[in-house]
């Protein structure tokens, strides 16, 4: 099932995706006795999955043609707005790794964080930073948690999953390598952008997914999830060790090979003004967004 948020007439709204048009909530309301809460944040918390589940499958036939909303008249927003942790992992691909300067193959996850400011949406412009010029792209598959998770296995790490997004993990490398912390160069205004849609964890394999990314329509980047060092559920059981994993809590999980920093110095074009940015994963969607 794929869920999106997005803005409707001067409000934000949920809403379930179908090969027909988007359902809100408000529409799927009408068919149950219980409030259905109006964000994703809500929606994991108050744990309405199985009932929109329930609603869908019990009232395919009477939904009509005037229930459905355009996606193309839809002004998508971020997935999740506000989430307590945005958890981010590095060198997780084997060959990412070896693309970097002098780099080692990490034993544990390498982790470091963005903030809420960076989040953006699909469609939705990238402001050049003030301070720094070399802006790179990289390509994931991001992780919505969707139940408190402390200290917990490998082998149940999935289970608290709610759903995947796509990801672009945009990166100032000037300012990231200015000290030994990456963050300056990681969470500049909107250089988190997540989206279109999230797929529910119950319809997505998460370890076998293909991942590219194109700049400008020409591939750039192009894996698959199955090459990651540290899997989904490795990453989750490690984090949640050391830091207790909310509802809504988000992870990118890496990307892999083909990001500026790894061509030689004399080849290597960032990002610009009017650069155009598709993040594609299997089974999610895309993710576009453009250079302002």
């Amino acid at each position: 099932m794929k869920l999106l948020s997005y803005s409707h007439k001067d409000s934000s709204h949920l809403g379930l995706l179908t090969p027909d048009g988007v359902l809100s909530l408000d529409i799927l309301s009408k068919y149950t006795d219980k409030e259905l809460k109006g964000s994703l944040e809500s929606f994991i918390e108050e744990k309405q999955f199985p009932l929109i589940k329930q609603i869908v499958e019990e009232n395919k036939a009477s939904f009509i043609e005037s229930d459905y909303l355009k996606y193309e008249d839809l002004h998508i927003l971020p997935p999740v707005s506000r989430p307590e942790k945005i958890i981010c992992v590095g060198l997780n691909y084997l060959d990412h790794v070896s693309e970097g300067p002098d780099l080692d193959v990490p034993e544990e996850p390498v982790l470091f964080s963005k903030f809420n400011n960076a989040l953006a949406a699909d469609e939705e412009d990238i402001p050049k930073p003030l301070d720094g010029e070399q802006i790179d792209y990289e390509c994931e598959l991001v992780v919505i948690m969707g139940e408190t998770a402390k200290d917990v296995s490998e082998e149940e790490a999935l289970d608290y999953v709610f759903g995947y997004t796509i990801g672009n993990d945009l990166s100032v490398r000037d300012l990231q390598f200015r000290s030994g912390q990456w963050l300056l160069g990681k969470t500049p205004d909107k250089f988190a952008p997540i989206g279109p849609v999230v797929v529910t964890s119950d319809s997505i394999n998460p370890n076998q997914l293909n991942i590219s990314t194109k700049r400008n329509g020409r591939i750039v980047q192009q894996s698959n999830t199955d090459k990651m060092i540290f899997n989904c559920a490795k990453i989750i059981s490690y984090v949640s060790k050391y830091m207790t994993l909310k509802p809504g809590d988000l992870i990118f999980t890496g990307t892999p090979e083909g990001v500026i920093l790894g061509y030689d110095e004399t080849e290597q074009e960032w990002l610009d003004s009017g650069d155009e940015i598709q993040i594609a994963i299997e089974g999610i969607g895309t993710l576009t967004n453009r250079i302002s």
